[in-house]
């Protein structure tokens, strides 16, 4: 098993600087296919020596080896964190070739959130490609992490899909742009892998820590109620841990406990 897990690691961090890439060229129009991998300031292209997750970061001492451009750190942390997820859907759904829905899942919500974090805008080819693979996959045999082992069903994943879209394009209409178009459509994605109670708690996890987050910025850095603050990554958070969790809290919050 450890070495399960070590395997599912080193994939996970592999697909981590995927996603770095698609982090970095999607909100710039850019493909994420070709040129190869290059510095963004000297252009140079990176050698796979240079490529390796994690490890070439620490070996170059998070410089490029050329010019020697300051890689952000947020580089490794990306592939280290799509590396620990792939390790958790593992460890909570087993070993399993359905993993590959969710390996699928917490790899976009990563995408979106950081996305978010630099342009506020979470792109349509993530959200749409996500809708239509959550609902196919939900509409077959994906099984639900609410309710393992049952299937979530055509007619569950599709109430996800409409509740996530709709509660918040309601949101986006009453808050009068407080919403953005990205924010309704992701939640339509989580809605069709998680389905109407992956959403409600979605969103109740991604608003409460969002809530945490805003207060804590208004006191320790100075912005106002005014600033805008990127709702995307806390959702991404929410549907996270409503994909590893959701069943637990339920119970707790219905039952009293775990």
């Amino acid at each position: 098993m450890t070495y399960a897990y070590a395997v599912t690691f080193i994939l996970g961090a592999v697909i981590g600087s995927f996603l770095n890439v698609c982090i970095y060229r999607m909100p710039r129009g850019l493909s994420i296919i070709s040129p190869p991998s290059h510095c963004p300031s000297c252009e140079r292209p990176i050698a796979f020596y240079d490529n390796i997750p994690i490890i070439s970061f620490l070996i170059l001492r998070g410089r490029c080896r050329n010019c020697k451009w300051k890689i952000p750190l947020r580089y490794p942390a990306v592939e280290f964190l799509n590396g620990l997820l792939y390790v958790l859907v593992a460890y909570r759904f087993g070993f399993d070739w359905i993993d590959i829905a969710y390996f699928a899942f917490v790899s976009s919500m990563i995408v979106i959130a950081f996305i978010d974090i630099d342009h506020q805008i979470i792109p349509d080819r993530i959200t749409f490609l996500g809708i239509l693979v959550g609902f196919i996959l939900g509409s077959t045999i994906l099984i639900d992490p609410f309710s393992r082992p049952l299937l979530l069903g055509m007619k569950a994943s599709a109430i996800g899909l409409i509740l996530g879209a709709g509660l918040f394009l309601l949101i986006a209409v009453l808050s009068r742009g407080g919403m953005g178009g990205g924010d309704i459509k992701m939640m339509g994605m989580v809605g069709a892998f998680l389905g109407w109670k992956g959403v409600l708690l979605t969103t109740f996890i991604g608003s409460l820590t969002g809530a945490v987050i805003g207060v804590s910025l208004m006191i320790f850095k100075g912005k106002g109620r005014k600033a805008k603050i990127p709702f995307g990554p806390f959702l991404a958070i929410g549907a996270v841990v409503s994909l590893f969790l959701g069943q637990e809290l339920l119970r707790f919050y219905l039952h009293g406990r775990i």
